[in-house]
Order: C-alpha cells, then sequence, then structure tokens
C-alpha cells in the first residue's frame, strides 16, 4: 500500500519546526524535510533526506545544515556502512539512523520489526547530532506498550518517554522533546 504523507512536529524547549514529506511505494521509502530552530539560543536551518527500502531498511541520508556542512551516510542494510564515501567501522553492526533534531528516524525501528505487546527490542543506532554531524553508536530500546505507544529507553536507562504513535507509527507525542502539530 503506497504511502503519501507530510508530517509536521514542534520541538517542546524551543522555537523551531519540522516540516516531512514521506513518500512510500513498492520500490522503496523516500523522506525529505527541513528544520528550522533555535538549539541552546542559537538558531539553526538543516534539511534532509533518507532513502529506505521497501521494508524500512535504512539505506542513505544525506544531511545539510544552513552553514553549507554536508554529511553523507550510506548503508548496506547488513550493518556495513560510509560516511562521506569513505567505510565507518564504527558504526559496524547499526541498521538504522536516529537523527537528533526529529522525532521522524523513531519510525524507522517500529515500522521495520515486528513486535509483540510488552516484549522489549534492542537496537544499535547510528545517532547523527545536528551540531557535530558526527554519527555515533547508540543503544536504544523499543517496547511497544499497545497500538499507539511505544516505549523508548536510551540502552544505559539514562532516558525513556512513553511515544504516543499513528497508526503508521509516525510519532504524535513525544514527551518533553516534540509535539505534531
Amino acid at each position: 500500500m503506497a504511502l503519501e504523507r507530510d508530517l509536521r512536529w514542534q520541538p517542546l524547549d524551543e522555537v523551531g519546526l519540522e516540516h516531512c514529506h514521506v513518500s512510500e511505494t513498492a520500490d522503496g521509502v523516500a523522506v525529505r524535510s527541513a528544520l528550522i530552530g533555535q538549539r541552546d539560543g542559537m538558531p539553526f536551518g538543516a534539511f534532509y533526506e533518507i532513502q529506505l527500502d521497501p521494508d524500512w531498511t535504512f539505506r542513505s541520508l544525506v544531511l545539510r545544515r544552513h552553514d553549507g556542512r554536508i554529511m553523507r551516510l550510506v548503508s548496506n542494510g547488513e550493518g556495513d556502512w560510509k560516511l562521506d564515501g569513505r567505510r565507518a567501522p564504527e558504526l559496524e553492526g547499526c541498521v538504522d539512523i536516529d537523527i537528533s533534531g526529529t522525532p521522524f528516524t523513531n519510525t524507522l525501528p517500529m515500522r521495520r520489526r515486528r513486535f509483540e505487546p510488552g516484549v522489549p527490542q534492542s537496537f544499535d543506532m547510528a545517532w547523527v547530532g545536528l551540531d557535530t554531524l558526527e554519527p555515533l553508536r547508540d543503544g536504544q530500546i523499543y517496547t511497544q506498550l499497545d497500538d499507539t505507544h511505544f516505549r523508548y529507553q536510551a540502552l544505559d536507562r539514562s532516558f525513556t518517554q512513553v511515544l504516543d504513535v499513528d497508526e503508521h507509527r509516525f510519532v504524535v507525542d513525544y514527551p518533553t522533546l516534540f509535539r505534531r502539530v
């Protein structure tokens, strides 16, 4: 079933807005999004494009900041990564990405994997900070609580939130961080 969707989120702690377009076809998923906002008192702007396989397995990210910096991240879908054309062994084994500044990337593991309510699943993510554009390995745990709620936890248990999601598992409310508008 093809999915064509425009989504918008606001950060709860700072001024900002994201406009995200998701286009899903039998050939894969294309995502284009623009972020504007302020973090720690400093204004920022970023644009990202993500390509996914039809099963929502991550394949590529192009992230452009308003200052002209560009980062390209590519995966073969089996845990091998390239960052700006060079092998990235520090990300070996990661399958999904998580971009700071957007709740969209939380959807990737929730759509790609089958979940049984109450059973936690761990993921090694390539986490990308908008400030550095340097991806890092980040362990995350997702637990489906019911059809519209997932618990997100940092692997080290330093952060936990219950995400409210819609029927497509796009975040509606991410307490303390984002709300869909």
